[in-house]
């Protein structure tokens, strides 16, 4: 078990499954309190790399990975530190509450509800009544029940019909003892869009921050915002010692816009805090890796949607090319297909892309690759050594026609069956699928 000192209060923001409506609940609640004046210091429980860019726009501060299966108890601890000066901690879970692998990792299984308990998080449930109305206090109930040791805080109903609907269901809670903290009522507008790895990214979103008031007006007009805050708890105790992932360079030239924004904040803090320096290009505005950096580190995206302006930008491709003929390149499911010789796209049009790895991907052929990766590394790659054990997390779309330079590590998914997505590595450019979330701590 972790321990954590000096945290402020929190709650996990969760639900009993995915699309019930509760990233519109986070956004609204990081935005109403941070107008308080409220340092409200955001989290996402789970490998999600979207969401903590919205939490980000909505509080003003960055959100941070909460990882029970891929992180240990020093990265937890270190996490965690960086709420200490804030007044409330809100996470948003990730699919089910209860949801997770069935093989355990470095503190447990991935759930949302480990999250809240390991760090003492009581749980608002953001419950979807429609199609029922008392009914809804036994789904409820059971999420409530399902773990004796779960800090449970409340519901808040969503997608509510009519002022007779919310007393029904309401009557329901009341029955169960369950406190009902607000009630929202069903809007059509109040969805964020999304494209095939769910949504959009921030920056591409058309006017944010104008959504995200919205939220902010329509949960301050629903939801009992002092009773949420009168429910905020976090688990106190020793403080855990840990740090955050160290720098794998002293100048790290990071690929950074709508093809290629897939990074875990707690890695970039991390860089930063070992005293890296990063020096941000973006790909698509065809800029050129700075010449001084030592490393070049092309993160996950989505380089198909942009597959051809990418084979087009020639200054980056040569910049790129020049800086691998005597230091390294790294790049991550999307930025290991621009490294490959091609990317085809869902019309089957084939697109150049930087050629230092012999990688072809398609997405005319798509297949869904999802999950926790353990990893052990076959090579060096940027900041780890031979044999380095690593925890990582795979999402993609793409199909492999053609990988074949030598494979970078020997990779498994979380229940430890073997997967094809080894990455691979040639001169000093390395690629993986898996975005690294962190190394395997020593066991005590």
């Amino acid at each position: 078990m972790t321990d954590f000192a000096h945290t402020p209060p929190g709650l996990m923001i969760s639900a009993p499954s995915s699309g019930t409506g509760k990233t519109t609940v986070m956004l609204g609640l990081l935005r109403a309190l941070s107008d308080e004046g409220i340092a409200v210091q955001p989290y996402k429980s789970g490998p999600d790399y979207i969401d903590p860019a919205f939490h980000r726009a909505a509080s003003g501060r960055n959100s941070f990975n909460v990882d029970t299966w891929a992180m240990g108890p020093q990265l937890l601890g270190a996490v965690a530190a960086q709420s200490r000066d804030a007044d409330i901690c809100i996470a948003e879970g990730s699919m089910g509450l209860y949801d997770g692998v069935a093989t355990r990792g470095q503190s447990g299984f991935g759930s949302s509800a480990e999250t809240a308990i390991q760090m003492g998080w009581p749980v608002v449930l953001v419950v979807d009544v429609s199609g029922q109305a008392q009914s809804a206090a036994a789904t409820a109930l059971g999420f409530q029940a399902y773990r004796k040791d779960l800090p449970f805080a409340g519901v808040i109903l969503n997608r509510v019909a009519s002022p007779r609907h919310e007393r029904l269901a309401r009557l329901g809670m009341e029955q169960a003892g369950i406190k009902v903290m607000g009630a929202l009522p069903r809007r059509g507008d109040l969805v964020l869009p999304e494209r095939h790895l769910g949504l959009i990214q921030a920056v591409e979103h058309p006017d944010l921050d104008a959504a995200i008031a919205g939220y902010a007006d329509f949960l301050r007009a629903h939801v009992d915002l002092d009773a949420l805050r009168s429910a905020a708890r976090s688990k106190k105790g020793r403080a855990c010692e840990g740090s955050l992932p160290r720098a794998p360079a002293g100048r790290i030239a990071l690929a950074q816009d709508a093809a290629f924004s897939f990074t875990y904040p707690h890695q970039l803090e991390g860089w930063r805090a070992a005293g890296a320096e990063i020096l941000p290009f973006s790909p698509l505005a065809d800029e050129a890796p700075d010449p001084s950096a030592d490393l070049v580190w092309l993160p996950g995206g989505y380089p198909e949607l942009h597959a051809g302006r990418l084979a087009a930008a020639t200054r980056f491709r040569d910049g790129l090319i020049r800086h691998a003929q005597t230091r390294p390149v790294h790049g991550e499911c999307g930025g290991y297909m621009a490294l490959g010789a091609a990317l085809i796209d869902k019309d089957g049009t084939a697109h150049e892309m930087a050629g230092l790895l012999g990688l072809v991907t398609s997405y005319e052929k798509r297949k869904f690759h999802l999950g926790y990766r353990r990893v052990e590394l076959l090579t060096a790659m940027p900041g780890r050594e031979v044999g380095a054990k690593l925890l990582g997390h795979e999402f993609h779309y793409s199909t492999i026609l053609e990988q074949p330079d030598a494979p970078l590590a020997r990779v498994a998914d979380a229940d430890c069956a073997t997967v094809p997505e080894t990455g691979s590595f040639r001169g000093h450019v390395t690629g993986t699928f898996f975005h690294l979330i962190t190394a395997q701590e020593a066991t005590q």
